[in-house]
């Protein structure tokens, strides 16, 4: 009952908002750009793309998508409303460009933003997100040959819903934030309900032309897991097209923490990798 509770409520609040600014100020169906720019280190973000682990034989596939329902907007204030759709797979290279997937998670849910323009260099914004996530292990995690589970690990329940709540504060193209999510169903029961999110991304280091801009970005996430543990993320990289919006990205990233994927929440994860994303 209680996640019942929380979530009426939270689409009551956000629907009462959104509907009674819609009277005041302007408003567009499907607009073309997103609102609110994905936090670039998070992996938990729409991606297109692959990310090569360095000196390992594994690889990560990303295909997801955010698109925007609706804009609410005047001179200074942005409110969008949006829908969120993830996967994001565990893979094995082997010969014969084979590639078995051995565990996929998949997201889905909304989102909600805010952003004001306080001038032209600075800004102020938030996203929030109602979401679903589960886990399963896929044919690949299976070993045919000795007909057992790898590495020991069968099958187990993983699913979360949760309420992610992240502002920012953004000026020129360094843009810092923080924030929490609270679990308000998590299995297994034993996982932390509490996250905690910090970091930044500096969407533009320096111009090379008017198609490439090299970026970094930092992701901090405390999760709740067995005790608190820190999982951080780094990505630089060089975007093609529009710095904080449609393009291609080429970037290198360094991952240390608990593992992303929730079959193997419970187990640590430390890596370099090559990655390439097409942002849409």
């Amino acid at each position: 009952m209680e996640r019942k509770r929380i979530l009426v409520f939270s689409f009551f609040v956000f629907f009462v908002l959104f509907f009674s600014l819609k009277a005041q100020n302007k408003s567009e169906l499907f607009p073309s750009e997103l609102n609110l720019q994905p936090y670039t280190a998070n992996f938990l973000e729409p991606k297109l793309g692959f990310v090569f682990q360095l000196n390992r034989n594994e690889l990560r596939l990303d295909i997801g998508n955010s698109v925007d329902i609706l804009h609410i907007y005047n001179s200074k204030t942005t409110l969008s409303l949006g829908a969120d759709l993830f996967t994001y797979t565990m893979l094995r290279g082997e010969k014969d460009f084979h590639f078995p997937v051995d565990a996929v998670d998949y997201l889905f849910g909304l989102n909600f933003g805010y952003k004001l323009k306080l001038d032209d260099d600075r800004e102020v914004g938030a996203r929030v997100r109602i979401s679903h996530i589960s886990a399963h292990f896929v044919d690949g995690h299976f070993d045919g040959i000795n007909h057992q589970w790898r590495d020991g690990k069968a099958p187990r329940v993983f699913s979360r819903e949760f309420i992610e709540f992240i502002p920012y504060y953004k000026y020129d193209n360094l843009r810092v934030y923080g924030g929490f999510t609270y679990l308000f169903h998590v299995d297994p029961t034993s996982i932390g309900k509490d996250i905690y999110h910090a970091g930044f991304d500096f969407l533009d280091i320096g111009r090379i032309n008017e198609s490439i801009t090299p970026y970094a970005a930092y992701d901090l996430r405390v999760v709740n897991i067995d005790g608190y543990n820190a999982n951080h993320t780094i990505s630089v990289g060089l975007k093609f097209g529009k710095p904080q919006g449609k393009g291609f990205s080429i970037y290198l990233n360094y991952y240390n923490g608990m593992n992303i994927h929730g079959e193997y929440f419970d187990s640590k994860k430390e890596y370099s990798a090559l990655g390439f994303n097409l942002d849409l």
